[in-house]
């Protein structure tokens, strides 16, 4: 038993851990025959244009962590927009709202741009140490702050750190978002079940494999070390696009500004771009339009 009396994990009954484990799961996976104009894959990139937040979510106010934060837009940012014009390739761009009231710029630049605007928190709060009314509460404000500086409602959302509190799925209903990316029970997309329920709310899966941060991220006085050569993403990322590509699925990329955005890391997207466009029979599209197409699948079985 623990100090406060409650079981240990190994004292627990069947209908309690089997609880813990259908609270959210993946039910139908929504990959269609072809994708549209008769693709073979999927291709959904994405940046987290957390900026300043995550300093700020964690109290440091100095300026050598905020300045790295707005590295990321005022360098970073548009030089991911000129290259991703260069190719003709959309993009989805999760946003926490105090990143968007810091640079509305950069908002104004995104939907210029044809690309989606979509929810990340209201200041890269960690979900799972919030109550359900603070939670609630934040993501609220966080779509009502989008849409205001956008002049379109978001329709998706990526937790912040991916993390997934035992309410988020609720309120992601509750406010009437269409999709989520920041769970990993599958590659490709899928739909949310809540305690085996179906909820018609599309998952657009993440995986750290196909995320620049772990990779590349530096903290000066912790352990956290860069540990793997830029060039080697391309590597990654390559295999991982040729897997869905040869299995007619999606390949999705989770990437950050002010990781990605330097000149030797750049180098790594452009490659990778370069590599998918040599394909003609790809479909590069934004999440919420690869969840809509999902979407339309789950009408089709609805009963």
């Amino acid at each position: 038993m623990t100090e406060q009396g409650a079981p240990e994990p190994w004292q627990w009954d069947e209908p309690t851990w089997r609880g813990h484990v259908d609270r959210v799961r993946a039910g139908q996976r929504l990959v269609p025959e072809s994708w549209p104009g008769g693709a073979r894959v999927a291709v959904a990139l994405s940046f987290d244009s957390d900026h300043e937040t995550i300093p700020l979510r964690d109290g440091e106010t100095r300026p050598g962590k905020l300045a790295q934060g707005e590295y990321g837009s005022r360098v970073a940012a548009p030089k991911i927009l000129a290259l991703l014009a260069e190719y003709g390739v959309p993009a989805s761009f999760f946003m926490p709202a105090v990143s968007a009231l810091l640079h509305p710029d950069e908002v104004e630049s995104y939907v210029a741009g044809g690309h989606e605007l979509a929810v990340h928190g209201w200041i890269h709060e960690r979900n799972m140490l919030l109550s359900r009314n603070d939670e609630l509460d934040l993501t609220g404000r966080a779509i009502e702050t989008l849409e205001r500086l956008s002049g379109v409602r978001p329709v998706g959302i990526r937790t912040p750190s991916w993390d997934f509190s035992d309410h988020t799925l609720e309120i992601i209903a509750q406010l009437g978002l269409r999709y989520d990316s920041s769970l990993m029970a599958d590659d490709d997309p899928y739909e949310l079940l809540a305690d085996g329920r179906r909820t018609g709310i599309v998952e657009l899966p993440v995986e750290w494999i196909r995320d620049d941060a772990p990779y590349l991220m530096m903290e000066r006085y912790g352990g956290l070390r860069p540990y793997t050569p830029p060039r080697r993403l391309f590597e990654i990322w390559r295999d991982e696009f040729d897997a869905a590509h040869r299995e007619g699925g999606l390949f999705q990329l989770t990437l950050h500004p002010h990781i990605i955005g330097h000149r030797s890391r750049l180098v790594v997207l452009r490659d990778l771009l370069t590599h998918i466009s040599a394909h003609s029979d790809v479909w590069f599209a934004t999440h919420a339009e690869i969840a809509a197409l999902a979407a339309a699948q789950l009408e089709e079985t609805r009963p």
